[in-house]
């Protein structure tokens, strides 16, 4: 399969610059992949999709202020670091990327404030960088501070502070993601609660978003590709609970990717990348957010609801003026 065949065309207009004032004001594309048809709803139907037996899975990751600025040891430009992934267990090595990353050499020094600085270790394949921190305190009560919310780089705008709390899900307790699981963005406490009144259990996974979930493909060939490898948890309970249910709905593909390696093992690092000929084994609905052209995400979700109808899908929410991307509307695949 080459990537060329993940493809659609999206109008720039289209993509979602800013969130809506109602998280759940979202609509929602609901596709069957049984009938091939679809209907264009709202959000605030999931709970009426669901009932007794359903199992809600939800990626509890919580964002933090990954992306800093600040400027070279011995140079006045301005440098821009992207904390990706923690390397080491004192939590001070990171893979991150580093822009201007050509001019930054192993063991060069970047200053972000007076009481954090970045030093340059090594370089990976695809021009990421393994640097150490250097804060003089805890680290993210120093990254709260002088941290920047990563919003993609569609986003055609600089972060701002409301975006620390509309790019964060309500559920999010566990700290490690550089970027939102998004499909979980539109959820508040009330639809929650409507979504137990229907019946359905809701139970929580950890996968801390990094390189893997976002950075584009080295290569046209599918199954050449490799994605980064992310951190994962997919505790005891909510094994029981997906065990005990009729249908597992998963919220968004970081969910998938979660409960679909934890039949290898529920906990560690997965670099799972799924494309059509993948064999599903607890993922029986998804919940999902519409994704970029030719993307690990996109593809994912090609392979769930099949390549034909999923672009078929994309290309009636586009004729409908539908939001895309992170701060955009839902599609709900049964």
């Amino acid at each position: 399969m080459l990537l060329s065949e993940f493809d659609y065309e999206l109008p720039p207009e289209l993509i979602a610059q800013e969130p809506l004032a109602d998280r759940a004001g979202s609509r929602m594309l609901v596709l069957d992949r049984t009938s091939g048809a679809w209907q264009d709803r709202a959000f605030r139907d999931l709970p009426s999709y669901l009932a007794p037996g359903d199992c809600l899975i939800l990626n509890d990751s919580r964002v933090f202020p990954s992306r800093l600025y600040g400027r070279r040891e011995h140079g006045t430009g301005r440098v821009e670091v992207f904390l990706a992934k923690q390397m080491s267990s004192d939590g001070l090595t990171w893979q991150a990327l580093v822009r201007p990353g050509r001019k930054m050499r192993t063991g060069e020094k970047i200053f972000i404030s007076d009481d954090l600085s970045v030093e340059i270790l090594g370089r990976g394949p695809f021009g990421e960088r393994t640097v150490r921190l250097c804060p003089q305190g805890k680290l993210f009560d120093i990254l709260d501070r002088v941290g920047h919310v990563a919003l993609p780089p569609y986003i055609r705008r600089a972060d701002r502070r409301e975006d620390r709390d509309r790019y964060q899900t309500v559920f999010a307790r566990e700290r490690g993601s550089v970027a939102a699981p998004t499909a979980g963005l539109h959820f508040t406490p009330e639809i929650l609660e409507a979504c137990r009144a229907a019946g359905a259990t809701i139970a929580a996974v950890t996968l801390h978003v990094g390189l893997g979930t976002f950075q584009p493909l080295h290569g046209e060939v599918i199954e050449a590709a490799h994605l980064h490898s992310e951190s994962f948890v997919v505790p005891e309970e909510t094994v029981r609970a997906m065990d005990a249910a009729r249908r597992v709905v998963a919220v968004g593909t970081t969910s998938v990717r979660a409960i679909e390696s934890a039949s290898l093992r529920t906990a560690g690092e997965t670099d799972l990348f799924i494309y059509p000929g993948f064999q599903f084994r607890r993922t029986g609905a998804l919940l999902t957010n519409f994704h970029l052209p030719r993307s690990t995400l996109l593809v994912l979700v090609c392979a769930f609801a099949g390549r034909d109808l999923a672009l078929a899908a994309y290309r009636h929410a586009v004729e409908q003026r539908y939001r895309f991307f992170s701060y955009g509307d839902c599609m709900l695949i049964l």
